[in-house]
């Protein structure tokens, strides 16, 4: 369909189907450049059982302080060149118990809601 026909389009009457929280595995991770924050980020590809394909999940919802929050999976280095002590992404590798990210290759973890509604990571 080209990007033209799309402007005739009428609004829908179903539902966008909602993935529910449930463990997952995390079949591939990568690093990927976000342009607008100029920052790299962890992406985990998941296997979700209502989905053939994979899904990406790249946040994950942990408590700091007496709360939980939710928090994007950043790639920060310290000093010593090594991931940040810590960020997002060292907590969930500490919650997973991995020391690298490829490490998370092949682990189950539970997901659950950010406050959008999207997946994150359950690290709590």
């Amino acid at each position: 369909m080209e990007n033209q026909d799309k402007l005739n389009k009428k609004i829908g009457t179903k539902e966008q189907e909602k993935l529910k929280p449930e463990k997952v595995k995390i079949e591939k991770v990568r690093i990927e450049t976000v342009e607008k924050a100029k920052s790299d980020k962890v992406i985990c590809s998941i296997k979700h059982s209502l989905r053939d394909e994979l899904i990406d999940i790249s946040a994950v919802k942990f408590e700091k302080n007496g709360k939980l929050v939710t928090v994007g999976l950043w790639y920060n280095e310290d000093e010593d060149g090594l991931i940040a002590k810590n960020s997002s992404t060292a907590f969930l590798m500490k919650f997973v118990g991995v020391e690298t990210i490829k490490e998370l290759e092949q682990k189950e973890i539970m997901t659950a809601e950010d406050d959008r509604g999207y997946l994150c990571f359950k690290a709590y």
